[in-house]
């Protein structure tokens, strides 16, 4: 039997619902988009969607962004 380990992801944005201690990310799976779709609108429930998409290349890590982000409680977007 086969068992696959999540990676680590780590995240230094300390008011996302998902940070932890460490800069970990806990979110159950990870929304990464090129900068070029910076206003799109996933949803972290529905990321299996995001697959649906045809992938685009980025160039250097620096023109992307997380999709998975959210506010923690209380605070704004």
């Amino acid at each position: 039997m086969m068992t696959t380990t999540k990676p680590v992801v780590k995240c230094s944005v300390a008011n996302c619902s998902y940070w932890a201690a460490g800069n970990k990310c806990q979110a159950q799976s990870i929304i990464i988009d090129v900068d070029a779709n910076a206003q799109a609108q996933y949803d972290a429930e529905f990321a299996a969607d995001f697959g649906s998409k045809s992938p685009e290349s980025a160039p250097t890590s620096s023109v992307t962004c997380c999709h998975t982000f959210k506010p923690k409680a209380g605070e704004s977007k």
